[in-house]
């Protein structure tokens, strides 16, 4: 069954994609969820003409994302946590909400959905990596610290 993906879903693709995926998938969680619609033939010509009509506002839209991943790249960001009496380890974790709030410290507001860390919550002191998604095209990855309070 194609299906015609009205947002991005994760491990399935992007808002105006077309997938293939299984009947029931797409019949009884993809469409009543308003995640996608039946892709017919008409559905898939009025596609092609609403992405020929979206070409140049994305090409500004790449560009303004290009510069949110050049002044990210620059950050030197450090998470301070609490930490366990002579060792490395966290009290609790890092996740993508404390990565979120350090950006929005620096002035870049990006949401926790669109970072991830490489190898999941961080529990111990360290350098590590996140990527950060800020449109489907670009993807940045961004170094960061955990040091302790």
């Amino acid at each position: 069954m194609e299906i015609i993906l009205s947002q991005d879903v994760a491990n399935l693709g992007f808002k105006d994609d077309i997938v293939t995926v299984k009947n029931g998938y797409g019949r009884n969680y993809l469409i009543p969820k308003g995640y996608g619609k039946l892709a017919t033939d008409s559905a898939k010509k009025v596609l092609a003409e609403n992405i020929k009509q979206r070409a140049f506002k994305e090409q500004k839209i790449v560009a303004d994302a290009n510069k949110i991943a050049d002044a990210i790249k620059g950050l030197d960001l450090k998470l301070s946590a609490k930490v366990a009496e002579g060792g490395h380890k966290l009290f609790g974790s890092v996740t993508t909400i404390d990565l979120a709030a350090a950006f929005e410290k620096a002035g870049q507001s990006i949401e926790k959905k669109f970072i991830s860390i490489t190898g999941g919550s961080v529990k111990a002191l360290g350098k590590y990596n996140a990527s950060v998604r800020l449109h489907r095209d670009v993807v940045v990855d961004v170094a960061f610290e955990v040091v302790a309070e």
